[in-house]
């Protein structure tokens, strides 16, 4: 069992910035691949970025490729989400999880937190 926290969400304004938090619980964190996704109202979850266990590998949607960054330390059994450069578009509830198989779709991944609004104002 992994339990998992996010924080850092809130509103900006288009071209700002934000860095999501995601604090976990549970000896086995750093075993796991980390990603993030969101969700809009209306829309489906949609994945926005990984981070392998090791850290070696990271994947991005290419809708915030060259924008975000995802990053790790599993010493400290937290992943982040850094948002730069904000667009209207990117309102959504975003979501942590973690997998233990390498990948993009929701289904794919074991745990899940509770969610952070992210409000980016025109």
């Amino acid at each position: 069992q992994v339990q998992l926290v996010e924080s850092g969400g809130g509103l900006v304004q288009t071209g700002g910035s934000l860095r999501l938090s995601c604090a976990a619980s549970g000896r086995t964190f750093s075993t796991y691949h980390k990603g993030w996704f969101r969700q809009a109202p209306g829309k489906e979850r949609e994945f926005v970025a990984a981070i392998s266990s090791s850290g070696g590998t990271t994947s991005y949607a290419d809708s915030v490729r060259g924008r975000f960054t995802i990053s790790r330390d599993n010493a400290a059994n937290t992943v982040y989400l850094q948002m730069n450069s904000l667009k209207p578009e990117d309102t959504a509830v975003y979501f942590c999880a973690v997998t233990r198989s390498w990948g993009r779709r929701p289904g794919t991944y074991d745990y899940w937190g509770q969610g952070t609004q992210v409000t980016v104002s025109s």
